[in-house]
């Protein structure tokens, strides 16, 4: 079963959160756990066990894993394994971009059966130009994985590039909305091309003109809930493609831990109020 159509029947069973697995220094700290590899992988067990069967999927955020060099990267590898053992979906938050052999080789790091830092889908920057992205897309397409475009972000710094006008007249995110749709169309229950839209850009997708509906796949969403976005702000970002919305929870849900108890409620309590405010 290809990622889109996994990651529909997730949602369509545990609802439309995403727990993100972000073990920052001040977050271990607050856990009474070292900044090290081993607090690490106390840290994202914990989260694991919390989320197993509660959530359509996990975000493990690679950069914080990376910081800790070999050890950390070797946790990360346990992360995404543990994660398919568990029947939790992944999203490796990575970002990465780049052209020609190099994305190539990012794409095999992350989108091949087998590889060492598999995951189930992955995010990527469209930055050096959408066509930039056809190795992970390839591969993608090849292994039944997902990808996810950075298309309007949260950050205020990205409407600079983002809203952008390209040379054919369209902003630059409708230009990345409308490559995705056209990758995806037809793809049923939605296809394997998600784009990640803050949950607090406003107007931006309607000033802009871009279609979120006719992206027909996954809408990884950061902002709902505790960063200020809620039904009406989610009514205006996506509109018709609510349904295809997954949530991205962090603070939200780790602020909870590390009583896996704790952190267990706080995933089943986000999930059910992301799907409230996505009604």
């Amino acid at each position: 079963m290809a990622f889109g159509a996994q990651l529909a029947a997730a949602m369509d069973r545990h609802g439309p959160l995403c727990v993100g697995i972000d073990p920052h220094a001040g977050l271990l700290a607050a856990w009474g756990l070292p900044d090290t590899a081993d607090g690490l992988r106390a840290f994202s067990d914990a989260v694991l066990d919390a989320a197993a069967g509660g959530c359509a999927a996990v975000k493990p955020n690679a950069a914080f894993y990376e910081r800790h060099g070999s050890a950390g990267v070797a946790v990360l590898e346990h992360v995404l394994g543990r994660s398919r053992e568990l029947g939790l979906l992944t999203v490796l938050d990575a970002k990465r971009g780049d052209i020609g052999s190099t994305m190539q080789g990012y794409a095999e790091s992350y989108l091949v059966p087998g590889a060492p830092l598999e995951a189930d889908s992955v995010t990527v920057s469209p930055y050096l130009g959408f066509g930039s992205l056809k190795p992970a897309l390839d591969l993608a397409a090849e292994h039944g994985k997902g990808v996810f475009v950075l298309a309007l972000t949260s950050n205020p710094e990205g409407a600079s590039v983002q809203h952008a006008i390209a040379p054919d007249g369209r902003a630059v995110a409708a230009v990345v909305a409308d490559e995705a749709a056209a990758i995806n169309s037809g793809a049923e229950p939605m296809g394997d091309i998600g784009l990640v839209v803050g949950a607090t850009v406003g107007d931006a997708v309607h000033r802009l003109g871009i279609d979120l509906d006719r992206v027909n796949g996954p809408l990884l969403s950061p902002g709902v809930g505790a960063q200020g976005a809620g039904p009406a702000e989610l009514s205006l970002v996506f509109g018709n493609a609510k349904a295809r919305v997954l949530v991205n929870q962090s603070r939200g849900v780790l602020s909870a831990g590390p009583d896996v108890e704790r952190l267990r409620t706080a995933v089943l309590d986000a999930s059910a109020a992301a799907a409230s405010i996505l009604r």
